[in-house]
């Protein structure tokens, strides 16, 4: 998979997340501009504008600010265990709205700088893709696609996949390809059926040829936060835990392996499918809570993630599952 690169405008080439894990990176690792360049996906020339607004704003001493480096720290831990090109750490936050949208901020900060023209671009569902809307302030972008990865929710969620893809798009002025199907069907062969019969077969193709992925990751357990719990039925739920399943990404169950586990549930999701997934150029990652970590871990796995968008919680949560 292709690392991305960044175009930071001038509003996010001063956003004191990036310039400070560009200090950090700099002057505690001792990584040349060129090596922090390559590190967080920008030019040179903005890794010493970021570095100069660093010393200006007093940021660089003789330390970095209390409270950044310890989760820059903690991000470049999980970047080396986990083999990722980029992880970005957000203080922890109470409670799962909190925590979405926490991470989902700094999700949109990231996209509005990583999606260029021309791109195709796939995105899957839940709060903190939904809460990413809030910082997404792209430069305008010329030749834009944006894909919904899979079916809606028939139910009147406040979260729903068709509804964040448009809204994506819209704010990009992209083409957008909406998934025209429910999220989970009733057989494996009705989905058979749509996906032959209904043309749902060229998002599979267009999914292929993706330059950006952006998915998420929910948990399973007994006091399961994640939307995708509310796709499946008590019994199901039983069965899926009792088989190892620790989460989902898109509505396919997972198991600590992030393999997919051995249920009919998993023939029922109107999706692009974890393999058409993985074909993408880049895949980016953001959920956070510490009792997502087994959930996040299995994703990384399934989805060939490059990049993790996370909270403290799950990030030591993570690190501890080393």
């Amino acid at each position: 998979m292709a690392k991305l690169r960044r175009e930071p405008n001038q509003t996010f080439a001063d956003d004191r997340s990036l310039r400070l894990r560009a200090a950090w990176l700099y002057h505690a690792h001792g990584l040349t501009q060129n090596e922090v360049a390559g590190q967080l996906g920008i030019g040179r020339s903005t890794v010493i504008r970021l570095l100069d607004e660093a010393k200006s704003r007093g940021e660089v001493r003789v330390w970095i600010d209390e409270g950044a480096p310890e989760l820059i720290e903690l991000g470049l831990a999980v970047q080396r265990t986990f083999g990722l090109d980029e992880v970005i750490v957000v203080p922890a936050a109470e409670g799962v709205e909190e925590t979405a949208k926490a991470v989902g901020l700094a999700l949109g900060k990231f996209l509005s700088e990583t999606i260029m023209d021309g791109m195709s671009v796939g995105v899957g569902w839940g709060r903190t893709l939904t809460a990413s809307l809030a910082s997404f302030r792209p430069p305008k972008r010329q030749g834009v696609k944006v894909m919904s990865l899979l079916g809606g929710a028939v139910e009147a969620l406040p979260v729903n996949p068709v509804e964040f893809s448009w809204r994506l798009a819209s704010a990009l002025c992209a083409e957008c390809y909406l998934f025209p199907a429910p999220l989970v069907v009733d057989s494996a062969e009705t989905k058979r059926r749509l996906m032959e019969d209904c043309g749902l077969g060229r998002l599979i193709k267009l999914a292929a040829t993706l330059d950006l992925a952006v998915v998420s990751a929910g948990d399973i357990g007994s006091a399961a936060t994640s939307l995708a719990r509310q796709m499946v039925s008590g019994p199901e739920h039983r069965e899926l835990v009792g088989r190892g399943c620790v989460g989902d990404v898109m509505c396919n169950f997972l198991d600590a392996g992030g393999e997919l586990i051995n249920h009919p549930v998993n023939t029922r999701v109107m999706s692009v499918g974890l393999e058409a997934l993985r074909k993408a150029r880049h895949v980016v990652l953001a959920s956070g809570g510490a009792a997502r970590a087994r959930s996040i871990a299995a994703a990384l796995k399934a989805t060939g993630c490059r990049t993790l968008v996370t909270d403290e919680a799950a990030a030591q949560a993570l690190m501890a599952l080393r």
